[in-house]
């Protein structure tokens, strides 16, 4: 196997595990706390919520388009959930489905939002999400008199501190929804589709198929996916706020670039984007018990993004050059 082969398995799916041990035994050398139990449950809880926006990022930038208004729309759903959660003329178990069914649609709905834009008047996905991370975030605002909503039933709390074996349910939930969308990205026609539209759009458009619908699709399931992180976020913190969401767009494109997807789109994978995800985790919660200010973990974080396009960059070079 001669140097070249060896970089690029490096830097896919096993050369990212690879990383993703050596930064776990580095920080448990130099920060004997990392390592402990408890620590480790917090870094399951940490990530879950970025890996779950993660996936639906991973579905768009297959398809080589971007979502930079997810931060946003989570506020936004996390206020409606939160409204419908808090009413008091719902009985407790009625509010809590009321409030997944309204923040999972209302995710929905700005992502069929931004796919027909996109699709309807050929604008790339980079406008058109920056757009809705301006109006979601207006609405989140506007919808709750840019006021904390808080006080959610104890069913709901209580859901949200449970754990089994030290694995926090919300890190559980987050891992379920990896398998399923890894399940429909591989053995689905629907996840065959989305690759092929990602290598060339042009040839599957010129077979038949209609690839706005995939491509609106795609969209909508990112959509899916923030409304659900909304519901983790709630249960984590156990607050709506408007003001929530702020950099989660960076992070789960980092966590999918990290992972492996190409920014141009027809190559990754769900797996890489859990590793991706994990590598972030891992990287905070250790750069935070060694003492870095938020400011610096900040740096680094966008240090990683430029590093993992970069990288990007490289290993399609690679991909060619082996082919």
């Amino acid at each position: 196997m001669n140097t070249k082969r060896i970089v690029y398995l490096m830097l896919n799916e096993a050369g990212i595990g690879v990383v993703l041990v050596l930064l776990c035994v580095l920080f448990s050398y130099f920060v004997p706390a990392f390592a402990s139990i408890n620590n480790i449950s917090n870094i399951f809880t940490q990530i879950s919520i970025n890996t779950v926006i993660a996936v639906g990022m991973t579905f768009v930038i297959l398809l080589g388009g971007i979502d930079l208004s997810v931060g946003s729309v989570l506020a936004l759903c996390t206020i409606l959930a939160g409204l419908v959660i808090t009413n008091k003329s719902l009985d407790a178990g009625s509010a809590i489905v009321l409030a997944v069914l309204a923040s999972m649609v209302a995710g929905m709905v700005c992502g069929l939002f931004n796919g027909w834009v996109c699709e309807r008047w050929k604008i790339h996905s980079f406008v058109v999400t920056l757009g809705m991370l301006n109006m979601a975030r207006g609405a989140a605002l506007q919808v709750s008199g840019s006021r904390t909503i808080f006080s959610f039933p104890k069913a709901f709390n209580s859901f949200g501190t449970l754990s089994y074996f030290g694995i926090p349910v919300i890190f559980i939930m987050a891992i379920l929804l990896v398998a399923v969308g890894h399940f429909i990205l591989k053995k689905t026609v629907f996840g065959r589709m989305i690759y092929a539209i990602g290598n060339n759009e042009e040839a599957v458009r010129l077979s038949g198929h209609n690839t706005k619908i995939y491509k609106v699709a795609a969209f909508v399931i990112c959509g899916a996916t923030v409304g659900m992180a909304a519901i983790l976020y709630m249960l984590r913190l156990n607050i709506a706020s408007p003001i929530l969401g702020n950099g989660f767009e960076l992070s789960a494109i980092a966590a999918v670039v990290i992972g492996g997807t190409s920014m141009s789109g027809g190559k990754g994978s769900l797996i890489g984007t859990l590793f991706g995800a994990a590598i972030i985790g891992v990287l905070n919660n250790g750069l935070l018990l060694l003492g870095m200010s938020d400011f610096a973990r900040q740096i680094v974080t966008g240090a990683i993004i430029v590093g993992a396009v970069i990288l990007d960059t490289y290993r399609a070079k690679l991909s060619v050059m082996l082919s």
